[in-house]
Parts: structure tokens; sequence; C-alpha cells
């Protein structure tokens, strides 16, 4: 059983209404002896109806999910929710006010530290409290995020594999519901550090996004998060207001079956793409060369695939050091 977190909220998430607040995480530094970290909260509440855990920011140089749930939060009213809306754009505050990926505080990442430590640094009580009290109390859960400053997607949703098959069933429906041109499954085995590695934990039917990336946000991208959230919303009863008459092509529905679905960098120095996003590719494909700029003489080092599929990611700084993800590959789903 889990330890009680020291993280309080001024929100009430019993009450019905539309609360925005903080949640209040002590941390005693030099210049704030007794001071907290505020991390945002809105809780829409209004009536039975299904409770849905919205989280963006869980990587702070992800900007899609955080516009996205920053407009949702200002824009839904309590009439138009059936059941309750939990609301965090900013789940890892510190890193998204330091426009990083891991928190300037403490430098872990959110999504590498569940279930997390009630006792732990920053992140890891993030963690905890939002495994221990919110999922907790979650019915569904979307955790939106892009590639952040050093990758590229196409515009994916995500789920990981679970052992419910009903569960199982919930998320693909909610990937078709969310209708990014993609929608891929996770292989089983991978990370247990997860958000989503969280909500299969706590039996919460759950999906994922990677809505872009290179550090910034598109029109398409903001355009999809915000589309997708509602139509997800929708499709679990907690919006039914949303019109979702617009006929989108269908999903891509996709998996990743394997770490040997990624190409890492072979070397340190400067690389060039071979392929670029959306490109089928075969094993034994030349993925990327590396060159050498203290000694351009030297010939390049050559990645290569291992598996056959769709580029669906690509980095995007140009320079490398040896383990750097270049690509990520998804293949179509077979059933």
């Amino acid at each position: 059983m889990m330890r009680r977190s020291r993280i309080t909220t001024d929100v009430d998430f019993d009450r019905d209404g539309n609360q925005q607040g903080f949640l209040k995480l002590p941390h005693s530094i030099h210049r704030s002896a007794y001071g907290w970290i505020a991390i945002p909260i809105i809780v829409i509440r209004n009536g039975p109806g299904p409770t849905v855990l919205l989280t963006a920011g869980n990587h702070g140089d992800e900007y899609e999910g955080q516009l996205a749930l920053i407009k949702l939060c200002r824009e839904v009213t309590q009439e138009a929710v059936r059941g309750r809306l939990i609301i965090l754009p900013a789940a890892n505050y510190p890193a998204v006010i330091g426009g990083l990926r891991t928190s300037p505080i403490d430098d872990l990442n959110l999504n590498r530290s569940f279930p997390g430590d009630p006792d732990g640094r920053p992140t890891a009580a993030i963690a905890h409290y939002i495994e221990s009290e919110l999922l907790s109390i979650a019915d569904f859960a979307i955790d939106l995020h892009s590639g952040g400053s050093s990758l590229m997607y196409l515009p994916s949703s995500l789920t990981a594999v679970v052992q419910d098959d009903q569960r199982a069933t919930r998320q693909l429906d909610m990937l078709r519901a969310f209708a990014a041109p993609v929608g891929y499954i996770a292989f089983p085995g991978g990370e247990d550090r997860t958000m989503l590695a969280a909500a299969n934990r706590a039996g919460v039917p759950a999906i994922g996004t990677e809505l872009g990336g290179s550090g910034t946000a598109s029109v398409q991208s903001v355009a999809i998060a915000e589309r997708g959230v509602r139509r997800v919303l929708n499709h679990v009863g907690s919006l039914p207001g949303v019109d979702v008459s617009e006929e989108l092509p269908p999903t891509r529905i996709m998996e990743v079956r394997g770490s040997d679905y990624y190409v890492y960098s072979p070397d340190y120095g400067m690389w060039e793409p071979l392929v670029d996003l959306g490109d089928d590719v075969h094993a034994g494909q030349s993925a990327a060369a590396v060159y050498c700029p203290r000694t351009p003489w030297r010939e390049p080092v050559l990645a290569h695939f291992t598996e056959s599929g769709t580029v669906i990611c690509r980095r995007v700084p140009g320079l490398v050091e040896r383990g750097d993800c270049l690509f990520h590959l998804a293949t179509d789903r077979s059933s």
C-alpha cells in the first residue's frame, strides 16, 4: 500500500463546480524555508459520470498537449460536463516553466519516475501523487506528449499492451476516437516507470500521444490535440455535447513490437538522415551517416535499420552522441 502523499491541494475533488487551484508540493530551499511548488490543477465536476484524468507538461518542452488543456479548462463549462474532469496542464511544473524535458530542480524525468516516492525529490513526489491520489479515482486517463526538443513525430496517439482484454479494447477504441493519423500500440515488457504504466497498475484505460515535436507546436499538431481530446471525452461520455460529426480519415493502427524498432547513433559527430518521416524502410537499409567534423576526411559511420516498417519519429538536432535515438519505426497491426 502506498504511503500518503505530502502534496496537498485547495480543490475539493468531490464537490460539483468548476474549481481552479494548485497542488502544493512542499519545497524548502534557501530563499524560501517553508515554501511550496504550485502545480496548477482544474477540477470540473457535474453530477454522476466518469472521471477522466487529463495530463500534459509531463515533459516541459512538449507544447501541443499543454495548449490543448489550457484551452479546454478555459472553454469547457460545468454544464457541458457529465461526471468529473481532472486537468493537469503542467504536471511537472518546474520542467514546464524551464521549457525542459526534465526538472531543473532535480534533473529527473517525470515519465521515468512512476510510481514515485512521497518522500523523494520533487519529480518523484509528483509521480507518486498522480499515481496514488489521481489515478486511484480515475475511470480513464489521457497523457499528452510530443517529441520535445530532440524528436519529431508523425502526429500519433498510443497505448500500451495490457493483459485485461476489456481494457485493451477500450484503449483501442480511445485511440480510434482520438483520430490522430497514426495510433500505435507499444510493445510489452517496455518501461514500467511511465504514466501509462501507472495507469495500467491502477486498472485505468489510458492513452498517450506523440503529437509533433522539435520544441515547438504547429497549427496542425495543436488542432489534432484539441480535437482529439474532445473527441475522446465525448467517446467516454464526459462531454456528450461535443460535435463529432466531422468525417476524418481512419487512424492507421500500428504496433511497436520491440526495442529493435529504434535506431541509435553508432558514433559521435554530425548526422545525415538518409530517410525521412513517413518513409517505408526495410531491415538492413542504411538509416543515417554520422560524420566527424574534427576529421572530415574520415569515412562516415553508418546506422542501419534492424526491422522493416514506417518511420514515425526522427531526431531533430544535427549533432549526436553515441546512443542518441535517431529513428523510431512502427508496423501495421496484423489483426
